[in-house]
């Protein structure tokens, strides 16, 4: 294995390594010094020479002015690289450690190997996220982590734009389809997901397991998306529309005394002054306005029509019949792309309070363990999770701060995770970070994370499309990884699965025909043994 450097002073966390002449350090790149096997981290590059610098000054002004020809005397030794590192693990024979030890003075580093991880052992419930990367070069080792304590403990994504958040989710979601351990509920606010006329998830070669809500032209089983507003209620709304304490007042009272009828009964009780009596009209107007703007009803002779959604007929059962599927390890695309944030939201609050409140009755029922664990998806985080609706309270904050005693999660995706509140960040066990080019939302997600990412800031910064680091509780260290392209994945994982059913029914054809053959000779024996059989 090639010899990249040799060890040279340093700290704990500043180990100094003098690069060879013809080896090429990279900021990122994994190194494993000596016999005793400790991993380093390269987080910074300098330039170095045993000529002063103003000597250094002197011949370069030489070179660029007089253009004259000047030889550094052994320059290979003069002139050089140093790598600042720090100790991340120590790999042991059968297990890997965290490092509390310099590696010896004056020791080699070297390039790692895929050998280096041998003792890796991977999870039994598998979520694979991509391979094992040391600066730009990929090694040949899979990143899995264990995808139910995952998913229930939260997964935060974040990236600046263009960095491959999409790519990213898109590879999760598509590894996790066959996973029995886990149900997903995706809002896809741009129907990128599902594959319409695409490679998506519609794609995987076990597509019974992806179901497809949309409004508008679902294609070949999928389903329409309706929700009939009797299942609405007043809790579903808070942090998307902004209640006065009257109008909440109003609304719950409303709650109270009609039950499920509570939206019908109060936009049509404009003409019922024993029902409004105790509020303001124009409270109630504000209220009516509201409710029919976000829930894209009409009024007319004393009649609610629906214009969207939100169905005064149909609809009935859609929010049971979804919650009923992420029970049996389904993955459910609502397609939000025609909606506004708020309509957004508020499904996303319909679906996630229905089954938040369904896992907490299983677990005081004893029966939680029984099933898999529930995972929500929401792109741009901050709009459910960010420092006002945090203050506000909804069902996605209540989620984050208490869903993983109820094996409920979040998959929450955002560019900006300065916006959302350290308390929630802190929950969130597993951060996936691609590139970030903005230094707040860098230095935001470097504090919150499960490892010590203090010295990685120009590392984040550095990130190309599809590279990234895992900060989680379930890995011993800050893990660079590289995404594969989600079209490359989703291919070779249905020819994998058609070439693995062939050579399976190959099998089973041979077997039948193998035993059809010898069932034949075995009856010409007995026919045979029968025609020469001594007459008694």
């Amino acid at each position: 294995m090639n010899i990249k450097g040799k060890i040279i002073g340093g700290s704990f966390n500043k180990v100094i390594i003098r690069q060879k002449q013809e080896e090429n350090i990279q900021l990122g790149e994994l190194l494993v010094s000596g016999k005793e096997k400790i991993l380093l981290q390269v987080y910074d590059l300098t330039y170095a020479s045993q000529l002063s610098q103003q000597n250094l000054e002197l011949i370069s002004g030489m070179q660029l002015e007089k253009n004259a020809d000047v030889d550094f005397f052994e320059q290979e030794l003069r002139n050089y690289t140093l790598a600042f590192a720090k100790n991340l693990v120590q790999l042991q024979s059968n297990k890997v450690s965290l490092c509390k030890e310099l590696p010896l003075f004056f020791s080699d580093v070297r390039e790692i190997a895929k050998e280096d991880f041998s003792m890796l052992r991977n999870p039994e419930k598998r979520l694979r996220i991509g391979k094992l990367r040391s600066g730009n070069k990929i090694i040949d080792l899979e990143i899995v982590l264990d995808g139910e304590k995952t998913f229930s403990e939260h997964i935060l994504i974040v990236s600046s734009t263009g960095k491959g958040k999409s790519n990213l989710t898109s590879c999760l979601l598509y590894d996790s389809i066959d996973k029995e351990y886990c149900g997903i509920l995706i809002l896809d606010p741009h129907d990128e997901y599902y594959g319409r006329n695409k490679l998506g998830l519609k794609n995987h070669a076990m597509k019974d397991k992806v179901h497809y809500y949309t409004p508008y032209n679902p294609p070949a089983g999928a389903y329409s998306l309706r929700i009939h507003i009797s299942t609405l209620k007043p809790s579903h709304f808070n942090g998307i529309v902004s209640w006065s304490d009257p109008q909440k007042e109003a609304i719950y009272s409303y709650y109270k005394q009609h039950k499920e009828q509570w939206i019908e009964a109060l936009l049509l009780s404009k003409n019922k002054d024993d029902e409004n009596k105790d509020y303001h009209e124009m409270t109630l107007a504000v209220v009516r306005r509201k409710l029919m703007q976000i829930l894209d009803l009409k009024v007319k002779d004393q009649q609610v029509s629906s214009q969207g959604i939100f169905d005064m007929d149909s609809g009935k059962t859609t929010v049971g019949d979804v919650c009923n599927k992420l029970e049996k390890s389904c993955k459910v695309i609502i397609d939000t792309s025609l909606f506004s944030s708020n309509v957004e939201i508020l499904l996303g609050s319909l679906f996630a309070t229905e089954i938040f409140s369904r896992y907490k009755r299983y677990k005081i029922d004893g029966i939680l363990e029984t099933k898999p664990v529930i995972s929500v998806v929401i792109e741009e985080a901050p709009r459910v999770l960010g420092k006002e609706m945090a203050q506000i309270g909804n069902i996605f904050s209540t989620i984050a701060r208490e869903g993983r005693k109820f094996k409920v999660g979040l998959l929450a995706i955002t560019q900006i995770p300065s916006q959302i509140p350290r308390e929630i960040l802190a929950n969130m066990n597993t951060k996936i970070i691609l590139g970030i080019e903005m230094a707040p939302e860098r230095q935001a997600i470097i504090e919150s994370s499960a490892q010590d990412l203090s010295d990685d800031n120009r590392t984040i910064a550095s990130l190309d499309k599809g590279e990234a680091i895992i900060s989680s509780t379930f890995l011993k260290f800050a893990t660079p990884v590289k995404i594969p392209f989600f079209d490359d994945i989703a291919q070779q994982k249905r020819l994998d699965f058609y070439s693995n059913t062939t050579i399976n029914n190959n099998i089973n054809n041979n077997q039948h025909n193998i035993q059809r053959h010898f069932g034949g000779v075995k009856n010409s024996i007995a026919a045979y043994d029968e025609k020469t059989k001594p007459t008694q």
